[in-house]
Parts: structure tokens; sequence; C-alpha cells
């Protein structure tokens, strides 16, 4: 049976047949994704308060065919948390369920539920002197659940890899209601088919998180952090491999900014930091990491230096506590004064990090051709790969101006990154905007299997209808 539209007949039954309190009509904040594209329609938004609410909900929805929308943080880019096409279904926020349940420093485990606030995660693993290093620049609002329904990534993924690499068990609603009780704690368990994973990167449209099991590690005891100035994005993968070389797995950053993105922030967002008196072409915001202390500033001085001939022409070196975050507040502002900005066309992409050089040289020269009237603000993740490559109006202009030019925009970004053997989704997921590009460039076997996944777990196809697949 198709789904029904959720009225006002059904919205009243879920009403009086759970706590109304629970119930409210959302506001834009909920229906409205963070760069404007989505604009969603749900009617009827619920926040439960607990595992058995969440249970109650997912059984009525199925019972009456109504389509459920999860909702974390709101602060997804690809639309993944917005419904804009289909009936009309329920959102269902985690954001009530904000306890952390446990946190055991010995067995480097802690213990929440979705709706916890990813700073808050990280706040309290230090107050247990530990570390939870998923970092991203929403973390001040993103909740953890959705951190895990997207695989979000983040600057530490050098190092400790993504949302999936730091959970160890999850506990979930399918969409019949029954609950997944996968919060064990366990290093190795190789009891069947791993259902973590699964749900883990499903943005909701498998089950609904609704605790999870994540992984703490020690806490850093020295950090060295450093800007530096390269000739180019070769240089700075240069530069990556001499570090590896120098400091080997206490490289916990390693960030590429482009020039445009020091200018966006001059334009737009006046108070940041501007470490440099001339704004340079390329530079790499790099920070090492110990839980132990490692002359970690001797050991990045020398690296440095072992560079100066091959490509790097210059380096601050953060004298302070202070120093270091105003160098991290250039590279975590910079997605403020995109927003501020408008681009075109976003894209968040991965190749191997020995191509990224290749695909900056390849793609640019490409859009240009088809208008120079544009900017480029190329910045993202070096040391894995994924770089947030976005395409914006010249200055002045508006990205309205430019609606016909955007398909094109994204097909050349995406067709030089699946040439490059790449991914058009490196950490931000699927969700609605990006199902198109999974059908065109995801494999046919990969797909095939994903679709006979969601068939038998969701047969009404209830879970965030529409996002991902299309089916």
């Amino acid at each position: 049976m198709p789904l029904q539209p959720l009225d006002a007949t059904l919205q009243e039954t879920f009403r009086e047949r759970m706590d109304p309190a629970i119930f409210s009509l959302p506001d834009i904040g909920y229906l409205q994704e963070p760069r404007g594209r989505y604009t969603g329609t749900s009617p009827l938004l619920a926040r439960p308060r607990d595992l058995f609410e969440v249970v109650t909900l997912v059984k009525l929805a199925n019972e009456m065919d109504v389509g459920i929308v999860p909702y974390a943080g709101g602060t997804g880019l690809v639309g993944g948390q917005v419904m804009v096409d289909g009936p009309a279904a329920m959102l269902l926020s985690v954001e009530r369920m904000n306890r952390i349940r446990d946190v055991d420093a010995r067995d480097n485990v802690l213990v929440c539920e979705a709706g916890v606030i990813l700073a808050d995660v990280q706040a309290a693993a230090a107050a247990a002197d530990r570390l939870f290093p998923l970092s991203l620049a929403a973390e001040g609002s993103a909740r953890i659940g959705g951190n895990l329904a997207t695989n979000a990534g983040g600057v530490q993924v050098l190092r400790y890899g993504n949302a999936r690499d730091l959970c160890l068990g999850v506990e979930a609603v399918l969409p019949d209601g029954t609950v997944f009780n996968g919060l064990k704690r366990l290093r190795k368990d190789n009891t069947g088919y791993d259902l973590r994973h699964l749900l883990i990167g499903s943005e909701g449209t498998l089950g609904i998180i609704t605790a999870a099991s994540l992984k703490m590690f020690p806490a850093a005891r020295e950090r060295a952090t450093a800007l530096v100035v390269v000739e180019d994005p070769d240089a700075a993968l240069t530069l990556l491999n001499i570090m590896r070389d120098h400091v080997d797995d206490t490289i916990t950053a390693f960030e590429l900014m482009s020039a445009e993105g020091y200018r966006f922030l001059a334009e737009k967002v006046p108070d940041a930091p501007q470490p440099f008196a001339e704004i340079p072409a390329w530079s790499v915001l790099v920070e090492l990491g110990s839980g132990h202390g490692g002359r970690l500033e001797e050991r990045l001085m020398a690296a440095l230096e072992a560079a100066m001939s091959k490509g790097v022409i210059d380096a601050l070196i953060a004298q302070s506590e202070g120093q270091r975050q105003d160098f991290w507040a250039v590279r975590e502002r910079i997605p403020e004064a995109n927003r501020l900005i408008g681009a075109i066309s976003s894209h968040d992409i991965s190749v191997p990090v020995s191509k990224v050089p290749e695909f900056i040289k390849r793609t640019g020269p490409l859009l240009m051709a088809m208008g120079a009237d544009i900017r480029i603000n190329c910045f993202g993740h070096l040391g894995d790969g994924n770089l947030h490559y976005n395409v914006f109006p010249a200055k002045g202009g508006d990205r309205s101006e430019y609606e016909g030019r955007y398909k094109a925009i994204k097909d050349c970004v995406h067709e030089v990154t699946d040439a490059l053997g790449g991914s058009v989704s490196a950490e931000h997921g699927i969700g609605r905007l990006k199902t198109g590009d999974l059908e065109r460039f995801g494999d046919p076997g990969k797909l095939l299997a994903m679709r006979a996944i969601k068939r038998a777990l969701d047969p009404k196809g209830l879970f965030n209808p529409g996002a991902v697949l299309r089916v």
C-alpha cells in the first residue's frame, strides 16, 4: 500500500493514542536545511522522550502507512532531514533523547542517546580525561544520532576515522518497531552480519538510531599546530608525506585551504583572523597531537625544515592556545563565509589522496571554460582525500543568476571525480540532493544490494522516503 498523507485525521489519531505533549507543528527551523535549497512540508513534529515512545510512534506509523523523516540537529547539507516530495510525512526529532548514560574510562567507552549534541559528547569525554575525536564545524548543534546516520567525517579522520570507526554499537528502532539492542561495548564481535555498520551511514532509511556506544581515546597531553604556506597542492601533498615520515601517526589534521577562502572571510566575516599579511595562494593547517607527549613542536619544525626546499614557502607555528584557536578559526569559519556568499553548486567529493592535485588541476580549467565569471573555493581534508570544492558567483553576483548553469557545473565536478576513482559524496551523505548522482555514478551491484536491503527491512518505504535511494 502506498504511503498515506499525514492529514488532520491521522494527526489526531497520533495525539489520541500517545501523549499529545510530544507533538507540535514544526516551525521553519525544522523544515529548512542550512543552505536554503530545500523547504520541507511535514505538518507534524514528534519529539519522543525515550525509546518506548519511539517504538510506539513507529508502530503506529507502520499501522497507518505514514512516512517518518528522522531529524537530529538539522545541520545536514544534502536535504536528508527534510521531506519535499511525496505524501506529507512526520518529522521525528531525537532532541529530547539527550542523556549521557555512561562514561567508562576503563573501557574507553561513552554511551549516550541520539539527541546529545556532539560538543556535549566531547565535553563528557574530556571530563573523564578522555577524547572523543569526532570534530566538525557544526559540532555545537549537530547531534550524535545524525552524525552516525550520515557517517560524519570532520577534521580528524586522518588519524581516528569517520563516525563509523568511532562507534562500537548502536540501539535502533527498525521500521516495524523492532528494537535492535546493539549497545555492546565489544571491540571484537563476529556473530554474523554487522547491523551497526549497516545502520550507520544509512541516513535513517533503515532504522532510527536512538543510542550509541562510542570509543574514547587518551586526551591530548601535547599539541603542535602550524599554518604552512605552500606553492601548490602538489607541494601540500609532498609536505604530508614528509610529515608522515617525521611524526608518524601523531598527525591529527591536515587541512588544505585556497586563497579564495581567506578572501571570503575578509569579505563576509571580517572578525575572522587573517594570519598572513598577504593572502597565500595555498596553505595547509596541520596539527599534531599526542596523549603522552613527545617533543611534537620540535618534530614539527624538523619536518617543515625538510620540506622547505620542496614547495614550503613559509610557516607560522602556534605559540599559545589562543594562537592555535585563531589558526583553527580560519579553517572553521570558511563554511560560514561560504553560506553568506551563496554557492552556485557545492561539492563534497573524495579522490585517492595522491590524485588531489590532479583533480584540482583538471577541474578548474573545465569550469572556467563554461564561463569565467565564477569563483572557486577549494578547501578540505587533504589527509584523507576529501575536498569541499564549491563554485560561487563572481563578486557582486547572485547565485540565482546562475541557476541555469548549476547542473553543468555539478556534472563537471562529479565526472572528474568519478574518472579519478573518487566518490561524489565523501562525508555529507546522499540525502535527497544526490539521489540522481548515486544512480549515475554508483556501482550497479551495490545499488542492487542496497535496494534489496531497503525492501527487506522497510517494505512499505516508511523511513525517510525519497532519501538516498529512489525505490
